[in-house]
């Protein structure tokens, strides 16, 4: 009734719900479609009495942009400081209710805001207009963005903004349409003599960016044509941004190109630090890394590269300097460090185990009682938000207790990611858990696969829900796309095949450790090449290989994709501790990524 608008039936059924735990839910509903007009006491008492819930958080935040957009600004200032998250649509109003008392303070606050490569919400624009006013805003900055947008491909965004240059200095109609369909054609059609505007360079740097996402060398040879009519700084951004595209296709020219750029972004950085990966020249390593700001220079994989290069330069004291702090960190590249300096991989000892009065004390929790029973009714997404909100602040034990009463109910999900979250006192039992061993046992053994890789894999891929589905339109534990069970399901001969069977605990294993032998097979037994194969497909996987032989370590790094470069260096870092809670020879992190 709520999704519907039927404010009517709504009222119908909610008066059936008194007293129910849930009921939080249906007063937001009938409150949440008149904020407009609701009573300023009425919202203040719903957002008093549900404190405890994320939906005092979700009706706060409409209130506000409610307020900012009718500008009451008074009692938008009085509430804003309770809200916990942050939204650019609010933080929009926020800074026009400050424009109207100290533009000079505020405006520069907004600018930033400018330079972001998606559309914002209508609540920016009067800021826009401010700092246009104020001449804040230039031509220039004007170009800055909509380089932004259209990097992020966003070409009907980027048509709009160039309507606010002077009418002689926007490109052409239709031209940016033109380059986004065939920036090959559009760009051996260029002459160097007729790139004097702003306009026309503009159109041929997008049209080198948007021909570099499929091919990096075609761009650069017209680029290397085209150039000599560019500033400076143009030919310095198309360099750089050359090498970051060719860098992600692992072309062998990337570091050339990058070395013909100017100032680069940490992105940038990043990937000139895969493409010297690829290439072993530690030297371009330790330089990128080096160029990067401080916060991207701390993350774990830039300290273990780092530290990597110094080593093979010969400064070992210095790499070992930056190893031994990494190697007690619990993630990929704290195992990396740990066999860099000869250690042996090892979970710490639970030193405190929730007792039963803990646990059924936490069981009573309003938050988490909430979230079960949203649980209950397969509302997973507010269940999840009602779990978080509610642990939110909570220390190590607690956290270990809630843990524990997810595990009571078979959340395993909530139950690893909740102990994933201790500081200090951890419990690497509850972190990896293992349920399902007597299905999934049996089909390891049958099929020779490393029953702790197998299980690191799904930890990564379901976090062991047997019913959930992906937006991407994967199910079940082993998280199977239609198409993959059906040919894996002619495979094995089942007949009467249905997608429903999907869910099923022993179908799903029995179609999921199948294709992983299979693409293990096919990748020359090689598990990082399988489990970036089960992510991304096999086609791609193999497309990644390098021509002369790499570590396994080099090759996840290299990986272009974010979302699979990050699930196989998770899914090998998790087969060592399931290894290690399995009693199992726990070989280096290292030596399992092998030689691709």
């Amino acid at each position: 009734a709520f999704r519907t608008g039927n404010a009517a039936r709504l009222d119908k059924h909610a008066a059936r719900l008194k007293g129910h735990l849930l009921e939080p839910y249906v007063l937001y509903w009938q409150l949440s479609p008149r904020l407009d007009k609701a009573a300023v006491e009425e919202v203040r008492a719903f957002l008093a009495a549900h404190r405890d819930s994320p939906l005092s958080e979700r009706l706060r935040n409409e209130w506000l942009k409610s307020l900012g957009k009718r500008s009451e600004w008074e009692l938008f200032n009085a509430e804003l400081p309770m809200l916990v998250g942050d939204d650019v649509e609010v933080t929009c109003y926020a800074l026009q209710a400050r424009l109207r008392i100290n533009a000079s303070e505020t405006l520069p606050e907004a600018r930033p805001l400018w330079f972001v490569a998606r559309g914002m919400p209508d609540s920016c624009v009067p800021l826009f207009e401010a700092l246009v006013a104020a001449g804040m805003l230039s031509n220039d900055d004007l170009w800055t963005r909509v380089r932004l947008v259209l990097e992020a491909g966003q070409v009907s965004l980027a048509r709009r903004i160039v309507q606010g240059l002077p009418a002689g200095q926007r490109p052409e109609a239709g031209v940016l349409e033109s380059i986004a369909s065939n920036p090959a054609g559009y760009l051996e059609r260029q002459q160097a003599p007729n790139l004097k505007s702003r306009a026309a360079r503009e159109a041929v740097l997008f049209a080198v960016h948007r021909l570099a996402l499929t091919s990096p060398p075609q761009a650069a040879r017209h680029w290397a044509r085209l150039e000599e009519r560019f500033s400076q700084e143009e030919r310095a951004y198309a360099w750089g941004m050359l090498g970051y595209l060719g860098a992600k296709r692992h072309d062998s020219d990337a570091l050339a190109w990058y070395a013909r750029a100017g100032d680069l972004s940490d992105l940038q950085l990043a990937w000139k630090v895969r493409a010297a990966l690829r290439e072993l020249n530690w030297q371009e390593v330790l330089a990128a890394i080096g160029a990067m700001t401080g916060s991207e220079s701390a993350e774990p994989a830039w300290r273990y590269w780092k530290a990597r290069s110094l080593k093979a330069l010969g400064r070992v004291e210095e790499a070992e300097e930056l190893f031994k702090p990494l190697a007690i960190e619990f993630n990929f590249y704290g195992q990396l460090a740990l066999d860099e300096l000869g250690g042996r991989i090892m979970v710490p000892d639970a030193l405190y185990k929730p007792g039963a009065e803990a646990v059924r004390a936490m069981s009573q929790h309003p938050g988490l009682r909430r979230a079960l029973e949203l649980y209950r009714l397969n509302l997973r997404p507010e269940a999840n938000r009602e779990w978080l909100w509610a642990i939110r602040g909570f220390d190590d034990k607690q956290l270990l207790a809630a843990s524990e009463v997810a595990l009571r109910h078979e959340i395993y999900d909530r139950a690893i990611s909740t102990a994933d979250r201790t500081v200090v006192l951890h419990d690497f039992s509850l972190r990896y858990l293992a349920p399902y061993r007597d299905v999934l046992n049996v089909r390891t053994s049958q099929l020779a696969l490393d029953e702790a890789w197998v299980y690191g894999l799904i930890r990564q891929e379901s976090r062991f829900i047997a019913d959930v589905k992906s937006r991407a339109g994967a199910s079940g534990l082993m998280q199977l796309m239609p198409g993959t069970a059906k040919w894996v399901a002619g495979k094995l001969g089942l007949k009467d095949w249905r997608w429903s069977q999907v869910t099923e605990l022993d179908t799903n294993v029995s179609l999921g450790t199948y294709y992983l032998k299979h693409v293990l097979d096919a990748l020359d037994g090689q598990p990082v090449l399988a489990s970036a194969a089960y992510n991304a497909g096999p086609g791609r996987a193999r497309a990644w290989r390098p021509e002369a032989a790499m570590e396994g370590a080099i090759y996840a790094e290299t990986i272009p994709f974010n979302e699979t470069r990050d699930y196989v260096k998770r899914v090998m870092a998790n087969a060592s501790y399931y290894a290690y809670n399995f009693s199992q020879l726990v070989q280096p992190l290292k030596s399992r990524m092998g030689i691709i």
